[in-house]
């Protein structure tokens, strides 16, 4: 049965490239998706990925484990800087969680089609990108078992509570309310697909799994009915959390004294570049397992195409952004916020700087032509590196406003250590053993949108929709 919502979307131009190849079917959309989990021959490609994930993850852990035996001296902070790579990674792995909320939420319901090939990972890769980003506040403490739960408001009887007033708690209510709402909505979109899985599972114990997590479905209209009410209701509420969440990860700086932090521009252009890195972590991943696995026909080049388009839309927002924070620091003739801005461009940190505007200020510059926005090899290559320049910025950021402040006697240079750079190494290893371990169990396109495609392109002529 088809989604009434989705249902009332407009159709492809005949001269734009389709979401969905021809000559797709009920059968063959279903087969091909649900294929990927229930095949016995999983790829090298997979093992390859899972390896490396899994290799980096044994990075993490051990260096989580020297950080727990040692405490917070393991890493390159110093005075004055006393944020590094743990603020850095922590606002980074945000970042890349963006895209799946606004796939999911804002483009349904604007009945975008072309989200539905893309939605199911996107949504996947938001949670695991809040789980790595976790990792940071959580171990920051040096002791978490000690600290951590301070975060927390509850009653106690020493009758203490967190600084509601400090934007790191701001934190803590706002991504835990994006992780959550989140989780729910993909597993919310995820229960009709359950369903199919079980259906189509041979062995017992498969058949068990799927048939608990789709939670009784059986596609009777009431089902339907109250999906669809659930649905909109959680991308209504998943919407705002798109600007907030970042928003009040801007804060972190942007509600400070700190010459470089202190600007109201922060929360727009943390939200574009938020959505920016996302897209580009999106096609990061799906443009190499589209070619392993096939699915040129369910993720064609209009796909690419428009999330080109939105990264380089964002892009766009994001190097305004950089022009502006220097526009405002030579116009508010205030000296320590020119300060900043030239110490950025032609202090110990230059390269920096200026590496992160060429990431993502010129090489995106090339999403313009049409033959980069719908070639995968050139495609992967740009948001490869407009994910190394997100991180660049927001090492920018923290470290360039805070290495030299008002007393030159003070001045002093940061470097992450190995500690720093295995634990950061070992949250993408975590990310990339969650995301397979994902594309392995669960189906990554949602099976009955697709299938929603097929009737809207040829309706009436696949009955073997029933099968």
């Amino acid at each position: 049965m088809a989604s009434e919502l989705t249902r009332q979307a407009v159709p492809t131009a005949p001269d734009e490239v389709p979401v969905l190849a021809p000559g797709q079917t009920f059968k063959s959309v279903t087969d091909t998706i649900s294929g990927i989990v229930l095949t016995l021959k999983t790829p090298l490609f997979w093992f390859a990925n899972f390896g490396i994930g899994f290799l980096l993850l044994q990075l993490f852990l051990l260096g989580v484990t020297m950080l727990l035996f040692k405490g917070t001296g393991v890493w390159g902070i110093n005075q004055p800087v006393g944020w590094g790579f743990a603020i850095i990674n922590f606002v980074w792995w945000i970042g890349i969680g963006h895209a799946g909320t606004l796939i999911s939420a804002i483009l349904f319901l604007f009945r975008q089609q072309w989200r539905m090939s893309i939605n199911r990972a996107a949504e996947a890769m938001t949670l695991f990108a809040v789980i790595c980003a976790l990792q940071f506040p959580l171990f920051h403490t040096g002791r978490p078992w000690l600290a951590a739960y301070w975060l927390l408001p509850y009653p106690n009887t020493m009758g203490m509570w967190p600084q509601f007033r400090s934007p790191l708690i701001w934190d803590v209510f706002a991504v835990s309310t994006y992780g959550t709402i989140s989780a729910v909505f993909w597993f919310t979109g995820l229960i009709p697909d359950l369903a199919t899985m079980r259906d189509k599972a041979q062995g017992r114990l498969a058949k068990t799994i799927y048939g608990v997590l789709a939670m009784g479905w059986r596609g009777s209209a009431a089902h339907w009915r109250r999906y669809e009410t659930a649905y909109m209701l959680l991308a209504g509420l998943s919407t705002p959390l798109v600007l907030s969440v970042h928003t009040v990860v801007s804060f972190d700086f942007a509600v400070s004294l700190i010459p470089g932090w202190h600007a109201t521009l922060f929360p727009p252009y943390f939200v574009a570049g938020a959505i920016y890195s996302g897209f580009a972590m999106v096609l990061t991943l799906l443009i190499p397992i589209r070619a392993v696995y096939n699915l040129k026909g369910l993720i064609t080049e209009r796909h690419l195409d428009a999330m080109a388009k939105v990264m380089l839309a964002t892009g766009w927002i994001v190097f305004y952004g950089y022009m502006m924070e220097a526009f405002v620091a030579w116009y508010s003739a205030s000296y320590y916020e020119g300060f900043v801005i030239w110490n950025r461009m032609t202090g110990p940190y230059w390269w920096a700087l200026w590496a992160l505007v060429f990431c993502n200020g010129v090489m995106p510059q090339t999403l313009w032509f049409k033959k980069v926005r719908t070639s995968p090899v050139p495609l992967f290559i740009v948001s490869i590196i407009v994910n190394v320049g997100m991180w660049l910025e927001r090492y920018v950021i923290v470290v360039t406003s805070l290495h030299r402040d008002y007393l030159p006697s003070s001045w002093g240079m940061y470097a992450g250590t190995v500690w720093d750079w295995a634990i950061y190494l070992g949250t993408i290893g975590l990310f990339l053993t969650l995301f397979y371990l994902f594309l392995r169990v669960l189906p990554m396109i949602s099976i009955f949108e697709m299938r929603e495609l097929v009737h809207k392109k040829s309706p009436g002529k696949h009955v073997e929709m029933m099968e």
